[in-house]
C-alpha cells in the first residue's frame, strides 16, 4: 500500500524493523492458509519455509518497489507497519479456518514532494507489478520440474499479493491505480482475479 502524507512527523521506528515484523507476521498468516490440515502443527511447519520464501520475496519486494519508484519521482518514502493490519493478518485466517487472509500489514508513506494522480497510480502499481514478475519467474521454475510444489506455492503467494492489493478499495493500491487509469487497472486486475478464483 501507498500513502501520500504532508510531512515526516511519525517515522520514529526503524524501517528495516517494520519490514521484518511484517514479514514474520504475514509468513505465519500464509502458513495458516497453505496448511493442508488447519491448525495441524506438522502441516503448519511443513509449509512455513515456503511461506517465508514467498512472503520474503513477494511482500518485501512489493513494498520496496513502491518506495524506489516514489524516490524516482523525487519524493521520500518509508515503509511503516500498521498494528491493526498485523492483527488482522493473524486473526482472520484463524476465525475463517484458513479461508481468508488480510495481507496489508503496513504501507509505504510518501512525503517531501507533491505527487500527481498519475505518479501515485504508477507508484501504487509498482508493488503488484513486482509480484507479477516474481510469480512468472517462480512458475518457470515450477514448470521446469525444479521443486514444483514449492515454487507453485511461492508463485501463488505473489499472485495473491498482487490481486489483493489491486482490489479497488481504499487504502489498497488498486484504488489509486483505478483513480489514475481504470483501463490499466483492469488489464492488471482481471487476469489476476481469474487466476486466484479459478486456478488456485
Amino acid at each position: 500500500m501507498v500513502f501520500v502524507v504532508s510531512r515526516k512527523n511519525f517515522f520514529a521506528e526503524n524501517e528495516t524493523t517494520g519490514l521484518f515484523i511484517s514479514w514474520v507476521t504475514i509468513t505465519l498468516a500464509f502458513a495458516l492458509v497453505l496448511s493442508e490440515k488447519f491448525l495441524n502443527f506438522g502441516s503448519f511447519l511443513s509449509v512455513l519455509p515456503v511461506a517465508a520464501i514467498g512472503v520474503g520475496t513477494g511482500f518485501v519486494l512489493h513494498e520496496l518497489a513502491h518506495k524506489y519508484v516514489a524516490i524516482h519521482y523525487g519524493a521520500k518514502a518509508e515503509f511503516r507497519y500498521w498494528n491493526l493490519g498485523l492483527i488482522l493478518a493473524i486473526v482472520l485466517p484463524l476465525i475463517t479456518f484458513g479461508n481468508f487472509l488480510f495481507a496489508a500489514p503496513g504501507a509505504v508513506y510518501i512525503y517531501g514532494k507533491e505527487i500527481s494522480r498519475k505518479q501515485n497510480g504508477i507508484i501504487s502499481l509498482a508493488g503488484p507489478a513486482a509480484n507479477i514478475i516474481l510469480a512468472l519467474a517462480f512458475l518457470a521454475f515450477a514448470f521446469s520440474g525444479f521443486f514444483p510444489k514449492v515454487f507453485f506455492n511461492v508463485a501463488f503467494i505473489n499472485i495473491f499479493l498482487a490481486a489483493f492489493n489491486l482490489l479497488p478499495v481504499f487504502p489498497l493500491d488498486g484504488s489509486k491505480v483505478f483513480a489514475w487509469n481504470p483501463a490499466i487497472w483492469g488489464i492488471f486486475f482481471v487476469p489476476l482475479a481469474i487466476v486466484v478464483l479459478f486456478v488456485f
